[in-house]
């Protein structure tokens, strides 16, 4: 098409330029010539542009797609990282779990006086933590103009099924561990702590080098454990620990299947 325009254009300079184009056609018949090859010209022109355009499309898609693929590796990372603390975080709750149930049966059956040391571990219960995900990829991923392009996909689907049982969790959490503070607090008002944190947190051989005989450390720690606050945090840890756990194993699954599916999209 491009040479036929060319050849057309050509001919008819040749024509004018020379004046050796045999006889002298009608006027109407240059005119006709003359705005065919106008036409032409104005759609080489059309041509040219649309080409132009389509390339522009091309190369900005190449740039969207990179940035986009940029953001999902973000989220691809800081998922992995939070498996790794999720691996971390449910070995502590569940042998915490593990302990609590074992002090519950203790309760049930009386027979709390004889494991002592059961019921001292079972302070752990007591620790304030929980689960912090990485959500900074996730984050920036909304925030960017990209975002829109995962809509209605099977990884837009994923991520906020993973973003609920993160608010899930962080609920279930949160009231734990409000709770055990209360506990705690109350506790603290109770009882006189020093010889319970000195147990805790001071070597045994210099314990024993202090005037505090070791069947005091014994009858307060009887006390405190055998108090109702106390024996309430341990009952709620036995049963709620347990439901972290299962959420801590959704989390980690739906976590993966993300992981999958962005490696799908950009191995494509």
């Amino acid at each position: 098409m491009f040479r036929l325009f060319q050849q057309t254009r050509q001919k008819l300079i040749s024509k004018d330029q020379s004046g050796k184009a045999g006889y002298r056609k009608p006027a109407h018949s240059r005119a006709w010539e003359y705005l065919l090859y106008a036409l032409g010209e104005i759609l080489l022109v059309v041509i040219g542009i649309l080409i132009a355009i389509q390339i522009d499309d091309w190369n900005q898609e190449r740039i969207d797609r990179k940035a986009l693929y940029e953001h999902l590796g973000k989220i691809r990372t800081h998922t992995l990282e939070d498996s790794y603390k999720l691996d971390s975080i449910t070995m502590g709750r569940r042998y915490i779990s593990g302990l609590c149930k074992q002090a519950r049966v203790r309760i049930l059956d009386k027979t709390e006086d004889e494991d002592l040391i059961l019921f001292m571990q079972c302070g752990a219960a007591f620790a304030d933590f929980s689960f912090k995900p990485n959500t900074g990829g996730y984050e920036s991923l909304k925030n960017s103009p990209y975002f829109g392009r995962m809509n209605n996909t099977p990884l837009d689907s994923l991520l906020t099924q993973y973003n609920r049982l993160l608010d899930d969790l962080a609920q279930n959490e949160r009231s734990y561990n409000e709770f055990v503070v209360g506990q705690e607090a109350y506790l603290s008002t109770q009882f006189d702590l020093s010889l319970i944190l000195a147990s805790a947190f001071v070597p045994q051989d210099s314990l024993m080098k202090r005037a505090t005989p070791q069947s005091e450390y014994t009858e307060v720690f009887k006390a405190y454990t055998a108090s109702a606050p106390y024996r309430n945090v341990i009952s709620l840890a036995a049963w709620q620990l347990d439901q972290m756990v299962k959420q801590y194993g959704q989390l980690k699954a739906t976590g993966q299947k993300v992981i999958e599916e962005i490696d799908a999209i950009t191995q494509e």
